[in-house]
């Protein structure tokens, strides 16, 4: 007896020994592969959400070309990269000329800061104390940089960062865009595997979660992050041709603005301000119709791109998604943190209601 119980505890002890093993030599492959691939990680997921997202864009072009799949992706490719690329440039470039004249302005003690216009004087009075700094910074900028340099510092550290991580991000898109170009060309055996992977994960809800997974973030993505793209291109296009200082620079905090949900009215209505204080009543109202047409556009493009009363997930999600993303992983994060967070809300809601399901067909059955 004593001899049977010996050899069970053996046996016992071989096979969690085997299992401790197997599963040991497992999780150092996983984490082996993980510190491999953490380099590209951003790049590759953010590379699923676009071709995700542009998988309807690319199978339309493949039907135009017969079939032609290199050819569709190809030019896909170009053409992504193009509206990306392009207006990168053009702020960039806008960036680097604002700062030489500011510099070329500055060594030859020129006026750095234009004065308030006649305008100004019909301004409320709230407005005095503003009206106060714009006055001093357009007779002696280093003056209002003295009174207020800590605050001029921090802002100083965080813009100088947030541009780094804007060049590394146009940088980690374009390699995305790549990548996700190679996704869309192999297709069709990607999406069985996804489907198999969200099966084997899931169970056999793991279909549901697979269309949910696509549903979301082409609704983020259309309905959020593009709407913000349109937008920010619309008020930038305003910038530039109105002339405005720094109109790069304003673009981008647009852009950012639009993506975390609180729109281009913070930025875009001082410009249009301003704007009429220093340059013809003419030009600054044609700008300031521009802004309203883009102001307005928000309520027009949201309900063509997400179907009217069907948000992917509320405001607050999106918010959050952007501001963390963009904290944790920089600009990129700023797109794909809005789309994570709310892939994960629609999952949580999506997990409830199937919970909900089965425990009412148990009950009935």
């Amino acid at each position: 007896m004593n001899q049977n119980k010996l050899n069970l505890n053996s046996l016992n002890f071989e096979k969690i020994a085997d299992i401790l093993i197997r599963l040991g030599v497992l999780f150092l492959l996983i984490g082996w592969c993980y510190d491999i691939l953490k380099p590209f990680i951003l790049i590759i997921v953010w590379a699923i959400v676009i071709s995700v997202s542009l998988s309807p864009v690319y199978e339309s072009m493949v039907k135009i070309f017969r079939g032609k799949k290199i050819l569709a992706t190809v030019l896909l490719a170009l053409a992504v990269i193009s509206i990306l690329v392009v207006p990168s440039i053009l702020v960039t470039k806008s960036l680097y000329d604002e700062i030489h004249n500011f510099t070329e302005t500055y060594q030859a003690n020129g006026h750095l800061i234009p004065p308030p216009g006649e305008n100004t004087k019909t301004w409320p009075t709230f407005t005095k104390p503003i009206l106060e700094i714009w006055q001093t910074a357009s007779e002696d900028v280093s003056k209002v940089i003295m009174k207020y340099s800590d605050h001029f510092k921090a802002i100083g550290e965080w813009f100088l960062l947030a541009l780094a991580g804007i060049g590394k991000g146009i940088l980690q898109f374009i390699v995305s865009i790549i990548i996700a170009m190679g996704l869309l060309l192999y297709s069709n055996p990607l999406t069985t595997v996804s489907k198999n992977i969200f099966t084997k994960l899931i169970g056999k809800n793991g279909e549901h979660y697979a269309l949910i997974t696509v549903a979301t973030i082409r609704n983020v993505v259309k309905g959020f992050l593009g709407v913000a793209l349109i937008q920010s291109m619309m008020v930038g296009i305003g910038f530039f041709i109105a002339g405005v200082p720094f109109a790069g620079i304003f673009t981008i905090i647009c852009l950012v603005l639009a993506i975390i949900q609180i729109g281009i009215g913070p930025i875009a209505i001082p410009v249009v301000i301003y704007m009429y204080s220093v340059t013809d009543t003419t030009s600054a109202t044609l700008l300031a119709i521009w802004i309203g047409i883009t102001l307005i556009s928000d309520n027009i493009l949201k309900p063509i791109f997400l179907g009217r009363g069907n948000p992917p997930a509320p405001m607050l999600v999106i918010f959050l998604g952007a501001i963390g993303g963009f904290i944790y992983n920089g600009f990129i994060g700023l797109f794909l943190g809005a789309v994570i967070l709310t892939l994960g809300y629609k999952f949580f809601l999506s997990w409830i209601d199937i919970k909900e399901m089965t425990e009412e067909e148990t009950i009935e059955a």
